[in-house]
């Protein structure tokens, strides 16, 4: 078995060396290593390579850092989630048989989500976002759609910055119900008061659906829209883009100058050939999510993997709504990976040619996720100049041993109680297995009392 993780109240340094694992890059400019080395000192990562300790110009570093004996584990990047609706956390699994996507929306956000308080907010955000961390997530998009009032935002952002998790706060107003009518206006005061705080962690994005269908013009991205995420310079995210409406909505955006690297759109399921090449062309960014499409039937049912790599963009990936889904990426990884596959299989007319890999599916959870968000400069893979977000996997516990192969490993072997560590911008968030200063006793009450009033006000 692997050496024990080091104590970190005996040492606090923000200088760490992981030594001799198996790393996990994930990096277009710096090779795996069957066994190497990590350096991380005061938030990113300084150097990757077999053996540091013999590097004259690191020696100041390697002298001060804290030793990590990561001989047979795996060092990774952490995972980049690039859509879930964090606040529906204490509701989890409660619909886990959903039909379809109007049975969700009926069920979720037009009878349960006028229920919550700024409360409830902070405690769903919260318990999403540290159960995130717990399973490898070190960067989380919340597509907060429930900002009834300017305090359920607050109340969503500090629970990312309480958690430590690089933290993405998408903001749009709920589809129904009575709020505020503070939304899009607020998105001012929401981008000059958080955007970059959390030591940098936290940055701010316009939350949009693609068409009126589901809850009317208000929430529509179009120009009235897109001229508030320009005049904030922020990115967007848009969600439910899926079949002939969003494809003729996504033309319209790209005639209009609305269309571009900083806009994400989310599923993609069942769009026109015409509406991806436009994607394709103007360098969109795409966010699927593997189990919500099929589970909840969104459009085709098929993510839209075949579509985005034919339009020469490489996807993120995302949980979407844990109501009624797995909130880990590995489950993410696998479902798509056999999806795609099973297609290739098929041999139909249309069916892809070309079957994706475990590596192409951890470079979707990993570099192309943080890009997906525009951070992938900061995050994402593991190279140096980049901000520490890494991951300590055992190799040798019982369901990972022997490790034949890193990321096959990883990808198809992994689950979120083989991650021994977490760090974030280098701040170890879970450490020998456990999340670090979190009383789970009380988050345990938190959330069932949470659940437990919301459910009584939806009656």
């Amino acid at each position: 078995m692997p050496a024990p993780l080091p104590d970190l109240t005996a040492a606090p340094t923000p200088t760490f060396l992981f030594t001799g694992g198996a790393v996990i890059t994930g990096s277009e400019a710096v090779p795996d290593l069957e066994r190497g080395d990590v350096l991380v000192h005061d938030g990113a990562v300084v150097a990757v390579g077999e053996d540091l300790r013999r590097q004259p110009e690191l020696a100041g570093l390697v002298g001060e850092a804290l030793m990590v004996d990561a001989r047979g584990r795996i060092i990774a990047p952490g995972f980049v989630d690039t859509h879930r609706h964090a606040w529906q956390a204490q509701m989890r699994r409660s619909i886990p048989d959903v039909t379809d996507l109007m049975s969700y929306v009926t069920t979720t956000l037009a009878r349960t989500a006028p229920a919550y308080t700024p409360e409830d907010m902070l405690v769903g955000t919260r318990l999403a976002a540290l159960s995130a961390i717990d399973s490898g997530i070190t960067t989380l998009l919340d597509f907060s759609h429930n900002s009834r009032s300017a305090a359920h935002t607050d109340a969503a952002i500090q629970a990312l910055a309480d958690s430590g998790i690089r933290g993405v706060h998408a903001s749009m107003a709920p589809h129904f119900g009575d709020w505020d009518e503070q939304w899009p206006g607020d998105l001012e005061r929401v981008v000059s008061r958080y955007q970059g705080s959390a030591g940098g962690r936290l940055s701010v994005r316009l939350g949009a659906l693609a068409t009126d269908e589901i809850a009317g013009q208000r929430l529509a991205y179009g120009p009235a829209l897109g001229a508030v995420a320009q005049g904030l310079d922020i990115g967007v995210s848009i969600d439910a883009v899926f079949g002939d409406a969003s494809s003729a909505a996504i033309l319209d955006w790209a005639r209009d100058g609305l269309l571009g690297p900083s806009v994400t759109l989310i599923h993609a399921t069942g769009l026109s050939d015409d509406a991806w090449k436009a994607m394709g062309d103007l360098g969109a960014t795409v966010s699927l999510a593997p189990t919500s499409e099929p589970q909840i039937g969104l459009e085709s049912g098929v993510p839209a993997i075949d579509e985005a790599l034919a339009a020469g963009i490489r996807p993120g990936l995302s949980i979407d709504v844990e109501v009624a889904l797995s909130g880990d990426m590995f489950t993410q990884m696998r479902t798509l990976l056999a999806i795609q596959r099973m297609r290739a299989v098929e041999r139909r007319p249309g069916a892809p040619a070309q079957r994706i890999t475990t590596r192409d599916v951890l470079d979707f959870a990993t570099l192309q996720g943080a890009r997906t968000l525009g951070l992938g400069d900061l995050t994402g893979s593991i190279e140096p100049g980049k901000r520490a977000d890494l991951l300590l996997v055992d190799a040798q516990s019982i369901g990972m041993m022997p490790l034949n192969d890193a990321i096959g490993a990883l990808v198809l072997g992994a689950a979120a109680g083989d991650i021994e560590a977490v760090l974030v911008d280098g701040i170890p968030r879970k450490w020998a297995g456990r999340i670090v200063g979190v009383d789970l006793d009380a988050l345990v009450e938190d959330v069932e009392a949470s659940r437990d009033r919301i459910v009584r006000r939806v009656g």
